[in-house]
């Protein structure tokens, strides 16, 4: 099993910037990849950023630009550094974990998630 333990949500006003880290209790190396999801109250969990275990990232188009996921090995943690924040960014940031089973099948772990709200 793979826990994964979050921090670095909060308050900020639009245009501020918050970084959020997620340390998983297992090597990142035996992970295919890590990411964040978020969700916002009435809406479905979407993915904003990932970076596979070979350093390929992925990024949702509404954060392109303004936010930054990356790795650091040595403490088996991922970041995600968030700028430019406006309110539509406010919703709950959920670390995820993955490893693949198959060519099409994966198990995924979640955090526990941490609110990030942006004022106007």
């Amino acid at each position: 099993q793979v826990q994964l333990a979050e921090s670095g949500g909060g308050l900020v006003q639009a245009g501020g910037s918050l970084r959020l880290s997620c340390a998983a209790s297992v090597s990142i190396f035996t992970l295919n990849g890590m990411g964040w999801y978020r969700q916002a109250p009435g809406d479905q969990r979407e993915l904003v950023a990932s970076v596979t275990s070979s350093g390929t990232t992925k990024y949702a188009d509404f954060v392109k630009g303004r936010f930054t996921v990356s790795r650091e090995n040595a403490k088996n943690t991922v970041y995600l550094e968030m700028n430019r924040l406006n309110p539509e960014d406010t919703a709950v940031y959920y670390c995820n974990a993955y490893r693949r089973t198959d060519w099409d099948r994966r198990n995924d772990y979640w955090g526990q998630g941490t609110q990030v709200t942006v004022s106007s």
